[in-house]
């Protein structure tokens, strides 16, 4: 029996991983899988061998980098001395993953990487570390195949895993219905983020844009979307003197309806444009990680769709200019002004032109399996 370890770190990751799973076990039905992840790869049939409880945390405090190195000892001591896997599928979470690596390559375990880290984006020297301890790459980005192969790195690309996976549009009258919301007025939609860090720096900024949005435009309707890790007493804490509508888990039903989105950077964005759902980008943290992400960074783009299209689509609306009024402004005008809304539209809709309609969990899966047959 051929045996798969998969190690994800945040709610994303155990998406695509489950995703790439069940083909698996669909194309080898007795291969055996386990894996760092939660509820999505525990439902597709994996046994995990921790969640993410020690994981999604943002930081540099003792306790965030004691919990990681702790787990990352446990994890390398259990693969090397216990399971024994075949093959390790690494998925994102590049800086703990990409230290599990090292020490994966040392035992002389089979290491792949599905969506590695965004080495075009910034730390462009990590692809030094790719190249030496991953024995093959799965990227998603078509501009990332050359890339990689052009530092002799083995690589498949397998397209966008939104593609295959972001449901329909939802239909809008049922969806406002389910959540009592007026089908006749507009719809701002704010996903704050998924994570703890980004809710500490974001969410007020997010608040008070709403609130001045609100002031100008009473029939807008404001709803705040949750993320399922994030628990119920800590989201609403931040809305001790706000009665906005809380929606929890219907992110994609919600992007689909909206008539405007204010997004934290990251994957949402992605799937926003897919939706051609006009949308800004807002995002601040601690000012020393801005500074040495000016450092590190490659590009100056932030936001997937803009960096994808290689142009400017959507706003991205980063720290110092992070403020409750020019985001109002900006989510104003996409609203009301036509002429700005339909070149956003426009430039959406060319953004999924770039990407490849590939079922991208099943390519891993099948390049997987025909490897582990051929060994």
């Amino acid at each position: 029996m051929k045996k798969i370890f998969i190690v994800t770190g945040e709610h994303s990751g155990d998406m695509h991983a489950a995703n790439v799973a069940r083909h698996l076990f669909e194309i080898m039905p007795n291969i055996e899988i386990q894996a760092i992840g939660g509820e999505n790869l525990k439902n597709a049939g994996v046994k995990l061998f921790s969640d993410h409880s020690k994981m999604s945390a943002m930081g540099l405090s003792p306790k965030i980098i004691w919990n990681h190195v702790r787990l990352g000892a446990n994890l390398i001591k259990y693969l090397k001395n216990e399971y024994k896997p075949d093959l390790v599928l690494l998925i994102d979470y590049g800086v703990f993953n990409l230290k599990i690596a090292k020490h994966l390559h040392k035992a002389g375990i089979k290491t792949n990487y599905y969506i590695p880290p965004q080495v075009w984006a910034s730390r462009k020297w990590r692809i030094k570390t790719i190249k030496k301890y991953i024995d093959r790459v799965f990227c998603i980005f078509p501009f990332e195949k050359y890339m990689y192969e052009s530092y002799g790195i083995k690589t498949t690309y397998c397209g966008h895993p939104l593609i295959s996976q972001l449901p329909e549009p939802t239909n809008k009258d049922n969806f406002f219905e389910k959540y009592e919301l007026n089908k006749y007025k507009k719809l701002v939609a704010v996903f704050p983020g998924s994570r703890t860090f980004e809710l500490k720096n974001l969410m007020s900024v997010f608040v008070q844009s709403a609130n001045l949005l609100k002031k100008m435009h009473p029939d807008l309707q404001i709803v705040f979307s949750q993320a399922p890790n994030i628990s119920d007493e800590m989201y609403k804490k931040y809305f001790k003197n706000n009665d906005y509508k809380i929606i929890k888990g219907d992110n994609q039903a919600l992007l689909s309806v909206s008539d405007a989105l204010m997004l934290a950077s990251g994957t949402v964005a992605l799937e926003a444009a897919l939706y051609n759902t006009p949308m800004i980008i807002a995002y601040r943290g601690p000012y020393l990680f801005y500074l040495i992400y000016l450092i590190v960074r490659c590009i100056k783009r932030v936001c997937l769709p803009n960096i994808i299209a290689d142009k400017d689509i959507v706003p991205e609306i980063i720290e110092n200019s992070a403020k409750p009024d020019f985001i109002a402004y900006n989510i104003e005008k996409l609203i009301y002004d036509d002429e700005v809304r339909a070149k956003q539209i426009e430039g959406l809709k060319s953004v999924k032109d770039l990407l490849s309609n590939m079922n991208s969990s099943y390519e891993v899966a099948k390049a997987i399996t025909q490897e582990l047959a051929e060994n």
